[in-house]
């Protein structure tokens, strides 16, 4: 089983949530940190509850792809190498598809997606090399429940978190052939205590839905998962080697009922998630 003592993981999104609590998590198994966020405060918040465990971090947003680079590259020289990239950054916007403006659904899309995939383009070349010399690499990306399963006002962030799913899959089946050594793993959490839902931009709700809902309050009356729980299980996954990750029990209910009724789930758990507005 790999160990993460000595490895440097890089990790977006460190500013707060499931990030954040990542940093903290592989740090204490003895892993050195290269951590970004958009968030300068929550990231400066971040690196002090790292104390004098090793770390670098960097403010910038993931949808600027040369900023992306150069902390990767940067956090290669600095660290003498990059072991693992933890792509955690992400975002959504409350809308059915027909009310969410081009530019909301293409922001969500930049964050959730495209960084994902500038970030996987980026950090590869250093975490084959290092797998290859050490024996042992990780490219974790952060898919969701949403990323099994269509669900109404998310259009975007499901179309975002079902291409994380397939790129990952197919990054994974590819480097089972040519570089064995990187665990490539999607995770789908479930529920978790997060700023994600509080931090979504509200357009606006399905038809027939109460009059001044608060999206997130609902949200946050269904987390099932802390981030803590929720890095703890991202982390173990990464020491297993596992493909995919599943976070939280209502991740793994969603998983067997897509499973097992693939076209007629919405009608069997659309209650047990809240209806049209979770």
């Amino acid at each position: 089983m790999p160990d993460l003592k000595g490895k440097v993981i890089a990790v977006t999104g460190a500013g707060s949530g499931i990030g954040r609590s990542l940093a903290l998590g592989l740090a204490r198994r003895g892993a050195t940190v290269a951590l970004a966020d958009k968030d300068a405060a929550g990231l400066s918040e971040t690196a002090r509850l790292l104390g004098n465990y090793p770390h670098s971090s960097r403010a910038f947003d993931v949808t600027d792809h040369a900023a992306l680079k150069g902390w990767i590259d940067g956090a290669a020289a600095e660290f003498g190498g990059l072991d693992g990239i933890i792509n955690n950054a992400g975002l959504s916007v409350v809308a059915p598809f027909a009310d969410c403006p081009k530019v909301d659904f293409d922001r969500v899309m930049a964050v959730n997606f495209d960084a994902v995939v500038e970030g996987c383009r980026q950090a590869l070349p250093h975490v084959k090399a290092r797998a290859a010399a050490k024996g042992s690499g990780w490219i974790v990306n952060i898919s969701s429940v949403f990323g099994m399963m269509g669900y109404p006002t998310q259009s975007a962030y499901n179309a975002s978190k079902y291409a994380v799913r397939g790129l990952t899959e197919a990054l994974h089946l590819e480097l089972q052939v040519t570089d064995p050594n990187v665990s490539v793993i999607r995770v789908h959490p479930g529920g978790v205590g997060t700023n994600v839902a509080r931090n979504s931009k509200v357009i606006a709700h399905m038809p027939g839905t109460p009059e001044g809902i608060d999206s997130a309050a609902e949200f946050e009356k269904a987390v099932r998962t802390t981030p803590d729980a929720a890095a703890e299980i991202i982390i173990r996954g990464m020491e297993k080697g596992q493909h995919r990750v599943l976070i939280g029990p209502d991740a793994r209910f969603i998983d067997w009922m897509v499973r097992i009724f693939p076209v007629s789930y919405w009608k069997r758990i659309g209650s047990f998630l809240g209806g049209a507005d979770r």
